[in-house]
């Protein structure tokens, strides 16, 4: 078991690594070729932060356990909202000032909810799978869109152009690509046969497999990314990568079960979780808009959403 554990740790960092080296040849290559930074940071970059979600999702359907795919697209929405948003908000509150990012909200929520009229019958089918997918490009198309005629004045625009490297040759920047493309699968693949094994010897089902040690695990380079935006002064970018990840987990993440392994999944899935990530959904959408003319996301807001994530995580375990 130990040994098990251990080979985990090993491949989430090896999982973060590989994200955050695909990114960076990413980014930079884009850069070269004359992509603009809010393009850039709003596709590569978003797309980048779930790209441990991504591999970890179609590692596990390809292995014959869609319920831990399943349960890492819905898990890792509820812990990036009522875990790395709530404690970067009670790090320093996190002001919501890009128009941009409030253009993804109601996208985030309407996309949420189609996936749990998907759900809702708990049996997933090959074409909603591919719906999510269709949905996932035609949604890269809208961002790229919203990108390109976004105000320049756009505070995300200006924290974006900061965080994309500059001054990297187009051979290293493809040398990255490369090393992250092999590194992501081949640690997704350590990580999710290390999980499950560990999940079986506490007598942990797929679905909670996939909402918890893998969820939480996968959202970790979102924390500390947000953590750092939030103390850099860069809290629309913090804010973007957040929701930006939430809508390709959505998409490109829970597709992965749909498509490559379609048919009954765990009813848990839909009485018990989905609510919760709707839930929570809302709740960021509330906090954001300035209803009621809130300007940020406050300390007892980050509270309210942390309270949130140890009260569900207290029902999963009870619910065993």
């Amino acid at each position: 078991m130990l040994i098990e554990i251990v080979i985990f740790v090993a491949g989430l960092v090896v999982l973060s690594w590989g994200a955050d080296r695909f990114v960076f040849g990413a980014s930079a290559l884009a850069k070269n070729i004359g992509i603009s930074p809010m393009v850039i940071g709003m596709t590569i970059v978003a797309m980048g932060s779930s790209a441990p979600e991504i591999m970890v999702s179609a590692t596990a359907s390809l292995a014959g356990t869609p319920d831990t795919a399943i349960g890492n697209a819905i898990g890792s929405n509820i812990t990036n909202i009522t875990l790395v948003l709530a404690l970067t908000a009670l790090m320093k509150p996190i002001v919501v000032g890009s128009a941009t990012v409030k253009r993804e909200l109601p996208v985030l929520l309407i996309i949420s909810i189609i996936a749990a009229l998907f759900l809702a019958d708990s049996f997933f089918q090959e074409w909603e799978g591919a719906v999510l997918m269709l949905l996932f490009f035609v949604t890269i198309g809208g961002v790229t869109w919203l990108s390109i005629k976004a105000d320049r004045k756009d505070p995300l625009a200006k924290e974006t152009l900061e965080e994309i490297p500059d001054g990297v040759s187009t051979t290293k920047a493809v040398f990255w690509v490369i090393v992250g493309l092999i590194a992501l699968p081949v640690s997704a693949d350590f990580m999710v046969d290390s999980a499950v094994v560990i999940a079986r010897h506490f007598g942990l089902s797929d679905l909670v497999i996939g909402l918890t040690i893998i969820a939480i695990g996968t959202s970790l380079p979102e924390l500390a990314a947000s953590i750092a935006g939030v103390l850099k002064g860069e809290d629309d970018l913090a804010m973007g990568n957040i929701i930006g990840s939430n809508i390709f987990n959505i998409l490109a993440v829970l597709s992965m079960p749909g498509i490559i392994a379609p048919g009954s999944i765990d009813p848990n899935a839909i009485s018990r979780d989905m609510p919760v990530m709707l839930g929570a959904t809302v709740l960021l959408v509330v906090f954001s808009l300035n209803i009621g003319g809130m300007r940020n996301i406050n300390r007892w807001q980050g509270g309210l959403l942390l309270a949130c994530f140890i009260g569900y995580q207290v029902m999963l375990f009870q619910s065993l």
